[in-house]
């Protein structure tokens, strides 16, 4: 007797297929194919991990009335770095897990943020669904325009420049805070050493090498960008 193909149980959102269907997804260059693909067999694992890391770690100092719209945010978020996801070096469950957590820890501390600048501080620090936060300074604006730059240039050449997939999450993250800059100290090295292992889980030696390779990648660009007021290589 042929059983009926059921609906993943919950604990069963991320499978074997899951990770086939993102190789095939992102081996297709037929978008009729990919949205197949992706609503067939994409989907439904990265709603259900975006629910997952919103609800296990408490991810609910959110811009939106309805967690459904942060899920969405976070799928999109997914969704925009799925090319970065390589078949044989890593697990995608993993890979995603970490991208997506790492999104909703500096939108939820951005949130908390705002509320702590609205509210008495002595209520909003003895919430206990906070997450520790690092000591940040607001960016220069000098350099504003050319942050924007460079993240969008490493953004372009992030895969050929970290090859292992633990330095490749571990620069996505930096890049990401980097985004989401309104406290950050460029660079600060204590800030970004302590949270980027906070939220990737990975060991200092591959965040001081990933940190220094960025670095290096940053005060060259920056040299050019004031120099010509671009980037060019």
């Amino acid at each position: 007797m042929v059983k009926k193909r059921g609906r993943k149980s919950q604990r069963q959102y991320f499978t074997e297929d899951t990770e086939l269907a993102i190789i095939e997804y992102l081996a297709s260059e037929d978008q009729v194919e990919r949205n197949r693909i992706y609503n067939d067999r994409i989907h439904y694992s990265f709603y259900k991990l975006a629910e997952n890391l919103i609800h296990t770690f408490k991810f609910y100092y959110t811009e939106v009335d309805d967690l459904e719209d942060l899920k969405h945010e976070v799928i999109c978020f997914l969704l925009e770095k799925l090319h970065y996801f390589k078949a044989g070096k890593g697990k995608a469950f993993s890979y995603f897990s970490i991208v997506g957590k790492n999104y909703l820890i500096l939108y939820n501390n951005n949130n908390y943020k705002k509320k702590k600048a609205k509210v008495d501080p002595l209520e909003a620090d003895n919430d206990d669904g906070i997450l520790s936060e690092f000591e940040r300074t607001e960016v220069r604006d000098e350099k504003v325009e050319f942050i924007d730059l460079y993240t969008r240039h490493m953004d372009s050449i992030l895969i050929e420049t970290f090859k292992k997939p633990d330095e490749l999450i571990v620069a996505d993250a930096v890049l990401t805070i980097l985004k989401k800059r309104e406290y950050l100290e460029i660079f600060n090295k204590k800030a970004i050493y302590i949270y980027i292992r906070e939220i990737t889980g990975m060991e200092t030696p591959i965040i001081t090498k990933v940190v220094k390779t960025l670095k290096n990648y940053f005060n060259d660009y920056y040299s050019q960008y004031l120099e010509a007021g671009y980037i060019y290589k």
